[in-house]
């Protein structure tokens, strides 16, 4: 069968493929070629650059033609790689042999075996993937969350000072403005977005056992350390682990995970409240020409956005718990099961994504309904309750909890008429009754 998108298992790949395809930069197994190939040559150099002895000679000139070999990987190459891997059944001693021919080509055929010299595999991937996750990281998820943020801000601003009914266990509360209720998810998001920012990208180098044991027995007289501190951090811009076993711990990426489930959870939260609204009529939603709700109800306009990222969401989130749970355990100095659960790293990082343009497209289609909110408002008088029995406290008003609480848990309407007959007939100050009259629904709402 050829393969195109409707043939895919993964919805990624399938349904979703043209609001993912900018994580396969990252994330594909081409991409993580790419990657570890990065790793590889600029190893390579730092060694011609320390220099080894035996790559004294090895010319300078040359190097950003071998970079080039990563900057310049193609789909061609990445199946060369693949074509290789069917005979060593080994995806990293595959992409050895192939940048070996490659420095063959460009003039550096006496230098080859020190291509991935002293490393075992995990040297190349502990680096390749949170490197890998690194950009994808800085280069879609956080622009696309930054958009996000600013929905959120504008929404802010632009309904700062409309009035809103609240409520809370689902019952009429103390009004709130809806453009405060913007800001509370904002502060949520900015407050987990400040704790990633301050999570490093971190990276095991250091041999089969992590002990340099093999760069140790060749060259003894080389501080391997840092070298390869200096190596992961300005050549990778990663933080190395100084003490491993053949893998990375895991720690911090599992770090970064949970900071991005939180987040996540944060957009779910936001999602189900927007749902909400739009059931109660306090949101339109702008109609599309052509567009169907319902098969069955033509009157209806879902709000698919909101469920399509609050689902998107609840995949990935099972996966970065999975990812984070698993990761930080393996068997003595180590076992294969980090690098198969690794691989699909880029599954709860592309259903983000997908939440996130999902999110996006219902906030643009969000109308507020202001006459709606004002309703549900006036038929809620009940809730300056509170307000009147703060100030007759202030007061000293004896038991204004229990006359309002008298007044209005009965199953009679309590509108505006009932309310201003009620503090009229209290036994206050004509300028306490004007500070109580000028109380409604509408205008208590704090500040």
């Amino acid at each position: 069968m050829e393969s195109n998108p409707l043939n895919s298992i993964s919805p990624i790949d399938g349904r979703y493929r043209n609001q993912t395809e900018e994580m396969s930069a990252y994330f594909s197994e081409a991409a993580l070629m790419r990657y570890r190939l990065i790793v590889e040559v600029e190893y390579f150099i730092s060694l011609c650059q320390l220099p080894l002895p035996q790559l004294k000679n090895a010319p300078s000139e040359g190097f950003e033609k071998l970079r080039d070999v990563y900057r310049n990987f193609t789909d061609a190459d990445a199946e060369n790689i693949k074509a290789r891997e069917k005979i060593t059944n080994h995806d990293v001693k595959a992409l050895e042999y192939f940048l070996k021919d490659k420095l063959v080509e460009f003039g550096y055929g006496d230098f080859k075996e020190f291509v991935h010299f002293g490393l075992t595999s995990q040297d190349i991937n502990n680096t390749a993937f949170p490197l890998a996750i690194k950009d994808a990281v800085s280069k879609v998820y956080l622009p696309k969350m930054r958009e996000v943020l600013q929905k959120l801000t504008l929404f802010s601003e632009e309904w700062s000072k409309v009035p809103m009914l609240s409520r809370t266990h689902g019952q009429p509360a103390s009004p709130t403005r809806l453009g405060k209720e913007f800001l509370v998810f904002i502060e949520r998001i900015a407050n987990q977005l400040s704790q990633l920012s301050v999570i490093p990208f971190s990276a095991k180098f250091g041999g089969a056992t992590g002990n340099f044991n093999a760069h140790h027995v060749a060259y003894p007289e080389i501080d391997w350390v840092a070298f390869a501190n200096k190596f992961c951090f300005e050549k990778l811009s990663l933080q190395r682990q100084q003490y491993t076993t053949q893998i990375e711990h895991y720690d911090q990426l599992c770090a970064l995970f949970d900071v991005i489930k939180r987040i996540n959870n944060i957009l779910i939260d936001l999602n189900r409240d927007i749902w909400t609204y739009i059931s109660m009529d306090y949101f339109k939603q702008q109609i599309k020409a052509g567009e169907i709700g319902s098969s069955a109800m033509p009157h209806k306009v879902n709000p698919i956005d909101f469920e399509n990222s609050e689902g998107n969401l609840g995949i990935a989130n099972s996966l970065f718990e999975h990812l984070s749970a698993k990761l930080p355990i393996s068997r003595l100095q180590r076992d294969l099961t980090d690098s198969t659960v690794l691989r699909n790293v880029g599954v709860p990082f592309s259903h983000t994504l997908i939440a996130l343009k999902s999110f996006l497209k219902g906030a643009n289609k969000l109308i507020l309904n202001k006459s709606a909110l004002e309703k549900d408002l006036e038929a809620n008088w009940t809730v300056v309750a509170e307000a009147i029995q703060t100030i007759l406290r202030r007061e000293n008003f004896e038991n204004p909890y229990e006359q309002l609480k008298e007044l209005t848990r009965t199953n009679s309407v309590v509108d505006q008429k009932v309310m201003h007959q009620f503090i009229n007939s209290l036994a206050v100050s004509d300028s306490i009754k004007k500070e109580l009259l000028a109380i409604s629904p509408s205008n208590y709402t704090g500040i």
